[in-house]
């Protein structure tokens, strides 16, 4: 028998390149931030203390979490620089536009980051990360069965529940329970009867998002459960024949409900629909996004933010008008980036569950950017989706840092203390 070991170093020591690298991006990311800071301060008005505190608390928890995590633990900690860049350019636009829904913003972000630390923290055990997945698919369909029973119906779905002032969205918080569950370890993948169980699931899942009439979330879910069963069961076959189903589904729904398919009635035509609802929101988007060339007209001095949900299904136009292109190719970059790092962290991942679950968010976190963007700029059907750490909404920031967790959670040198990571392969 021979061994050969591929050793693939940790660079999270304080003074080793990692290190070095790690402090120069948190230096420029804070320096960002505070110029982003004094321009929303700038015309913040009544609101100046208020913002200003919300500011400073972020940047030093950034700063908090970097000492724990990368100075004292050195642990990397690339995947959270990315949250809380994406998260900050949320903050300050939210700020910027609506002052009011700062404190929103700011406290779900920090949730958020409660959440995702919490998740990491859970997972570290390989053997306790099955223990939830039956009462979490139980949770999991009964919030969403809740959902459609009690939430109010708004713009033709009933998604939102609200207690006293607060609102929530469910369906945000189970996306992070449908990876759960769907993700599996290897005794699991081996058995026909858990992917049976899975199927079932993810079927009642989209199923009860279609009776809410909430299809964007819907096909967000559909496209996670197609990715998460080629990863169980590798047979394209199979693959085929759910799609199958499903466009037939569709086809009954529409055709049982012809008034879902007026919603779509202006795709590819929104010129035509520039002055009423149907083309409104996005032919302004295109005209104002174009408007404010490679760097923007500068945050405050953009035209979208009059526009309705300009910080929620429109935050990628307005950010385009006013911090220009440079700003929403780096953030379309950043969240590839984070495909990217589930990808590669899922060849060193310790089960078959944390490749599963890194793949299958990252994946998640894609068709949502593709829905987003996409949806605005008329290339998709406008479906209402937000854009994961950037659009305003206390539940989709929470269930993006959860996702994250995932991504976070598939790499081994999270768990690692000044330790190199190895893997063996044994040849004859």
């Amino acid at each position: 028998m021979e061994t050969t070991k591929n050793t693939k170093l940790y660079f999270g020591r304080p003074g080793s390149m990692y290190g070095l690298f790690s402090l120069l991006i948190m230096l420029c990311l804070t320096l960002y931030q505070v110029i982003m800071s004094y321009l929303v301060l700038a015309d913040a008005g009544e609101n100046f203390t208020e913002l200003l505190l919300y500011f400073a608390i972020f940047i030093i928890c950034e700063w908090i979490y970097y000492f724990i995590f990368a100075v004292v633990q050195n642990r990397h900690i690339s995947l959270e620089m990315v949250g809380f860049a994406l998260s900050s350019i949320s903050l300050f636009v939210t700020s910027s536009v609506s002052p009011s829904k700062a404190q929103t913003q700011f406290f779900a972000i920090i949730a958020g980051l409660a959440v995702f630390i919490t998740m990491v923290i859970y997972m570290q055990s390989t053997t306790r990360t099955s223990a939830l997945r039956v009462p979490m698919a139980v949770a999991a369909l009964g919030l969403l069965a809740f959902t459609l029973l009690f939430a109010e119906e708004i713009n033709g779905a009933k998604n939102w529940i609200y207690i006293g002032p607060v609102s929530i969205q469910p369906s945000e918080f189970v996306k992070l329970a449908f990876i759960y569950v769907g993700a599996a370890p290897l005794d699991k993948i081996q058995s026909s009867k858990s992917l049976t169980a899975y199927v079932l699931f993810a079927v009642s899942c989209v199923g009860l998002l279609g009776l809410m009439s909430d299809f964007g979330t819907a096909l967000i879910y559909f496209a996670t459960f197609i990715m998460i069963a080629f990863l169980r069961s590798g047979d394209i076959r199979t693959i085929v024949l759910v799609c199958t189903a499903a466009v037939i589904g569709v086809i009954i729904i529409l055709t049982m409900k012809s008034y879902i398919l007026n919603r779509f009635a202006s795709y590819r035509h929104i010129w035509e629909h520039m002055y009423d609802s149907g083309g409104y929101q996005q032919t302004r988007t295109l005209i104002y996004s174009a408007s404010g060339g490679f760097f923007g007209v500068g945050i405050g001095n953009g035209h979208l933010r009059d526009i309705f949900a300009a910080t929620e299904d429109l935050i990628f136009g307005l950010i385009s008008e006013e911090l220009g292109m440079m700003t929403s190719f780096l953030i379309v970059i950043s969240l590839a980036g984070l495909a990217a790092a589930a990808v590669y962290n899922a060849k060193f991942a310790r089960s078959s569950f944390f490749t599963i679950a890194s793949c299958a968010a990252a994946g998640m976190i894609i068709v949502q950017t593709a829905l987003n963007i996409f949806g605005v700029t008329d290339f998709l059907p406008l479906t209402g989706v937000t854009l994961p750490f950037v659009s305003r909404g206390g539940s989709s920031m929470i269930c993006s840092w959860g996702l994250l967790a995932f991504i976070k959670a598939a790499d081994s040198r999270s768990y690692s203390q000044m330790k190199p990571v190895r893997t063996e392969v044994r040849k004859k």
